[in-house]
């Protein structure tokens, strides 16, 4: 397993997108990973599509693996801060830490592109520990979401 994390690890390409700068098959990529993880793998039909994907301010941060998009995670840029979601990372290549690699070019590319703004997401509130090896700190109660327990957690950096 540790011979094919690192290889993994090697060979992603990462992206970071504009709403511009996406194309009919990154936007299907993007679309496709989301459904096949937050709908069907979690069971939980709700409207993903909400009219933020091609809006020009936010961003978009994919990795690749031999063809295949094996991470990703949506950045709006709001007001003063910036929300952090849609952090999926592909079945195939969990355990890998692909999810560590993820963070690590989201918080570059979120103070490549608003170094002054804090940093806020809305996750599921078993990766507490995960975010927060990150610098995000829980700042509301563990409330439900669409069935499943969510935490607000932020970070001013």
């Amino acid at each position: 397993m540790a011979v094919m994390a690192q290889e993994m690890k090697m060979n992603l390409i990462w992206h970071d997108w504009s709403a511009k700068d996406l194309n009919l098959y990154a936007l299907y990529d993007i679309l496709a990973l989301r459904n096949q993880v937050f709908v069907v793998e979690q069971n939980c039909p709700y409207q993903d599509i909400d009219g933020q994907d091609l809006v020009d301010s936010h961003r978009h941060v994919a990795a690749y693996h031999q063809g295949k998009m094996v991470a990703y995670a949506r950045l709006l840029a709001i007001k003063d801060s910036v929300k952090i979601g849609r952090v999926i990372v592909e079945p195939s290549a969990r355990g890998q830490h692909v999810g560590h690699l993820l963070m690590e070019h989201v918080l570059v590319i979120c103070a490549r592109h608003w170094a002054e703004k804090p940093l806020f997401l809305s996750e599921q509130a078993h990766l507490q520990h995960f975010y927060g090896s990150f610098g995000f700190t829980p700042c509301s109660e563990v409330y439900d979401e669409d069935g499943i327990p969510h935490i607000d957690m932020r970070s001013s950096h």
